[in-house]
This record gives C-alpha cells, structure tokens and sequence, in this order.
C-alpha cells in the first residue's frame, strides 16, 4: 500500500482526554501521520478523520470520552470515527455502539494503528460507514511498547519511557487497559531526547504509567536512564511526571538533586493518608514511607514543588479514618495536592470491600481536601514572591503575552514575544484570581 496515498487531501481532527501519558501518544501519532500527508483540520473545518484517544481511569472519565466522541461525531459529519485509549480497551463493544464510530483500537493494536486507519480510508472502505471494525486483545496479549515523544501544540515535549502497570491495586483499573509494566531501552530514549534537542526542544516531561517500575523489559534502572538523559546536550530541562513513593529511591531523589538539568519537581501519588485504606487498597507503602520521602526531598531540594494525588470516598474509607488521612496530608510539608473521587470500575478487587461511601459525602470529602491544597499552594507561591526564579517562555498565551513555569514549577505570566526560551523572571505577585503570578522579565 503506497503509505501517502490514503492520506493526501485529508483533514484529521484529534482530542485527548486524560493524562500526559495520553497527549504524548495522540502527539506522535498525529505526527506520524502528518508525515505521510494528513494534514491537521484547523478551527471550524470538518474533518475526514476523527481521533479521540479515551481516559478510563474513573466512571466520570468513562462517561466523559463518551460524550467527547459524540460531540466529535456532531462536529465532524461524515468524518470516520477512530477511538482509542483505555476507555477503548476497557468497554471496547460500548464505544462500538456509539452512532458514527468507525474503528476502536484497543492497546496492543496502537502499534499497528496508521495502517488500520488507511484500510479505513482507503477506496475499498469509503461507503462502508455502517459496520464498526473493533481491534482489540486481552489483556495477557498486551506486550508492544509504542514510543512517543511529541509536543503536539506545546513548548514542552512529553517522552513516553514506560508502559503499564503490575500493581493491581484494588481500585485501579489501569493494568487492564494498559497491561503489564514494560518499557523501551535507556538508549531509545537518550536518542529521542536528543532528536528533541535537535528539533531545538529545551524541556521534556517523562510520562508513563508507572515510571518508577522501568527496566522490567530492559533489565535497567531509571536512575540509569535520569543520569544518561542528564548528559543530553541542548536539553535544559526535565521533569518526571509522577513516581510511586516506594519506588523513589534515595538514589534518585541524590542523583537529580545534583543533576544539571532535572528540575526541583516532583510528583508521587498518595492516595491516602490513612494507613488502614493503603492497606485495602494494596498500596506498596504507608505514611510512615511517603512521609520520609518528602523530607529526603525538602533536605537535598529545599525549594522544590511536591505534587501529590489523593483519592478519596473509596470503599472502606469510613469517617474516622478519613479524619485520620486528611490530618496526615494537613502536616505533609508538600505543594498541592489532586484530589480525586473514587469511582468504583469494573473488574477491580475494591468491589468487595465494604462500606461504601456516599457521593454526597465524596464531594464533601473533595473540598476539605482541596481547601488543604489551596492554602499550600498558595503559601508555597508566596514564599517565592519578590524573588528571581528562570522561566521557560511558552508560545500559544496571546500577542506580547507569555506563560511559563520556573524551575519549580511555579505559573507564571509576563509580557513578552520570546518563546521556548529560558528567561530569568521577577516573580511580582498574584493575578487577581489568585491562580498564577504576574512576573517581570529582568
């Protein structure tokens, strides 16, 4: 099949919902396929191809890529339908049976995905609109690693170094859309970031599901891949997504606290402050573990940004220990936390813990947690106010106008007409939302 041909003269629209790891493999693949002459519909024009590449990790995120497809199907008369995603490969038959979707591809299939998208094109199938061509495997058959590394419309590239998950915890039902942990070679990726270098890239985000697990399939250590990355010339700046605090080890928190070029950032997911509900939840670690993570961190980093997910209302979260979880994350010396609700999802182990917890007292639950994060965030901002941080100016903010993020990943806005540039920057103070600073180029 001559690769260009099913493509040229086409328009592709694309959406992503969910997390990082998700923009980075819409990204590629829009950049595949802009390399084989699919052109990228702009505001207002009807596609031939629509891509939504689906989030499944809560019963709201489900919901949501469902109606995202449909609101796609309305938007886009006539165009062919393509979803992917975890929500494609959990509950592929009901995304089938949405009206307008032409092909769901479940995860071991991405690998194969521009091929299956120009049979889909091609003359042969042009007036067959009727029948939805499902392309999906069980779990056990998912073993492909498909790397990305793409911006898409951003300043940041996002680098996919890590794939699934072998944790299983209760509530999770993410090992089964993405299937075990595996992950692509130290070498692959030094290449990536260096083509990124090339391309004049100055900041890229490590994404994947479980990246603290890499070397499953490689037998290496991430920490091996921070210090290969580190001696990337023309990368000024990485970032590590999120890490499972068991498998932050000190050696990790040691080597990028004295690299050139990760950042005093990081992510690692809580999900509770209770150790009675890290236990229902098979969690690899109690407060006693992420407590002293944080503090190795605040030791060798001391001006670093600590985000943390939380869940809460999961099943056997009753009050008492809820107090107990929310009192633990009040003393956490961290910078916001994620608060998510828990929402129960097929399959997953929690269904058979007891007492539930109602949705009223979830949302009730979510903004005590929030009004935590706010005062932190805030008060982390604030600490930083008047001093001089270096800030990657982002394109796409607006004419003499640009957002960025200094190292430790404080928002900031300034005037100027430079991007993907580093810039020092006075942080000068709060917007008048109180949600990003006002800066100073100096």
């Amino acid at each position: 099949m001559d690769c260009l041909k099913p493509f040229e003269g086409k328009k592709a629209a694309y959406l992503t919902l969910g997390c990082k790891l998700n923009f980075a493999e819409t990204a590629s693949l829009a950049e595949r396929l802009r390399s084989e002459g699919m052109l990228t519909a702009g505001k207002g024009e009807v596609a031939d191809l629509c891509i939504v590449n689906t989030c499944g990790v809560t019963g709201v995120a489900d919901a949501k890529s469902r109606q995202a497809i449909r609101r796609m199907v309305r938007q886009h008369p006539g165009a062919r339908m393509v979803v992917t995603g975890c929500s494609a490969q959990l509950r592929p038959e009901e995304i089938a049976a949405i009206e307008g979707v032409s092909l769901v591809v479940g995860t071991e299939r991405k690998a194969q995905i521009t091929e299956l998208i120009g049979e889909l094109l091609s003359e042969g199938n042009a007036e067959d609109r009727g029948e939805t061509l499902v392309e999906t495997t069980r779990m056990a058959e998912i073993r492909s690693f498909v790397p990305s590394c793409a911006c898409g419309n951003r300043t940041r590239y996002f680098l996919k170094v890590q794939d699934g998950c072998d944790y299983f915890c209760t509530y999770c039902a993410i090992p089964f859309a993405r299937g075990r942990s595996r992950n692509a070679s130290v070498s692959s990726l030094v290449s990536q970031a260096q083509a990124v270098a090339g391309r004049g890239g100055k900041e890229i985000v490590l994404t994947g599901v479980n990246i603290g697990d890499f070397g499953k399939t490689t037998g290496e250590r991430f920490v091996d891949l921070v210090r290969r990355l580190d001696a990337v010339e023309g990368i000024e700046r990485y970032r590590i997504s999120s890490l499972e605090p068991d498998l932050l080890t000190d050696e990790i928190v040691q080597v990028c606290a004295s690299s050139r070029s990760f950042m005093p950032h990081f992510h690692l997911p809580l999900q509770s402050g209770s150790d009675e509900v890290l236990r229902l939840m098979r969690r690899h670690y109690d407060t006693d573990l992420f407590r002293s993570k944080v503090n190795l961190i605040r030791e060798l980093m001391p001006d670093a940004f600590v985000g943390v997910d939380v869940i809460v209302g999961t099943r056997g979260e009753t009050s008492e220990l809820f107090e107990q979880s929310l009192k633990v994350m009040e003393e956490l010396p961290v910078s916001q936390f994620h608060v998510f609700s828990y929402s129960e999802r097929p399959g997953t182990a929690a269904l058979r813990i007891p007492h539930r917890v109602r949705a009223l007292e979830k949302r009730e639950r979510s903004q005590r947690v929030l009004a935590v994060s706010e005062r932190k965030k805030r008060a982390f901002y604030e600490k930083y106010i008047g001093t001089v941080r270096p800030v990657l100016l982002e394109h796409g903010r607006g004419r003499n106008v640009r957002a960025g993020f200094t190292d430790n990943y404080i928002k900031v806005v300034v005037q100027s007409e430079l991007d993907n540039v580093i810039v020092n920057v006075r942080l000068d103070g709060w917007n008048e939302q109180r949600t990003w600073l006002r800066g100073t180029v100096v």
